[in-house]
């Protein structure tokens, strides 16, 4: 099947165009596709997009998908991903994006569904995904990470399954920990998710730039993904 690549920046300079065709076997995923370029890719830690949409190694390619390539922006920063999910998270997807050469140290949290049947989440997806992001910006330039990755999941989330998985990337382990800790307590207190368990919502943290920050929440309006 025929794959269209998409390169930019250093990568389009490098190959000398910015589109390539590739030639890959049915079933191939986005790991077949990085394995026939590393000719040109070489160690750059590119971030993946498939169809327009972030993507990670494992992703599936079907004939005529455009993969995108997009080396590291301006300024040398972490690459950042954060999605809001209306489905099953893929945690080991998660973590893959947050491969990196420079790293010696990958921490990934899980915060999964215990005790009861099942958890509600609601979000006002637009803002959490914004918050989301500046969240993990900020975490990863205090403690240096390489990479953050972010999902968090609405809809109804069962026993086990994980509602949020957070996957960060650092030269050492300190760091990595330190980075992760941050991202999830940050993600509790200020991002607009809310649950409900066993039809009731879950009382939780007031934003600190909202009114009356620092006062015991609302109940039904109040923040937080784990209450």
């Amino acid at each position: 099947m025929r794959v269209q690549i998409r390169l930019f920046a250093s990568l389009r300079e490098r190959a000398g165009s910015s589109e390539l065709t590739l030639e890959l076997p049915e079933g191939a995923r986005v790991a077949d596709a990085l394995s026939e370029l590393r000719w040109l890719t070489g160690d750059l830690h590119a971030v993946l997009a498939v169809n327009r949409d972030y993507a990670s190694p494992a992703t599936p390619l079907h004939p005529g998908d455009e993969l995108a390539l997009i080396p590291p922006v301006s300024g040398g920063g972490a690459m950042v991903h954060v999605a809001i999910r209306d489905g099953d998270l893929r945690a080991e997807e998660v973590t893959a994006r947050v491969s990196d050469p420079r790293a010696g140290a990958v921490v990934a949290f899980h915060g999964v569904t215990r005790e009861v049947p099942a958890l509600e989440y609601e979000a006002y997806a637009e803002m959490a995904a914004a918050k989301m992001r500046e969240i993990a910006e900020t975490a990863a330039t205090r403690h240096g990470l390489c990479a953050v990755a972010v999902e968090h999941r609405i809809g109804t989330v069962a026993l086990t399954e994980p509602s949020v998985v957070i996957a960060v990337s650092a030269p050492h382990r300190a760091e990595a920990f330190a980075g992760a800790r941050e991202i999830i307590d940050r993600l509790k207190e200020q991002v607009p998710i809310w649950k409900r368990e066993e039809g009731e919502w879950v009382a939780g943290a007031t934003p600190p730039t909202a009114p009356g920050a620092g006062e015991p929440p609302g109940g039904h309006g109040a923040v937080g993904p784990f209450g």
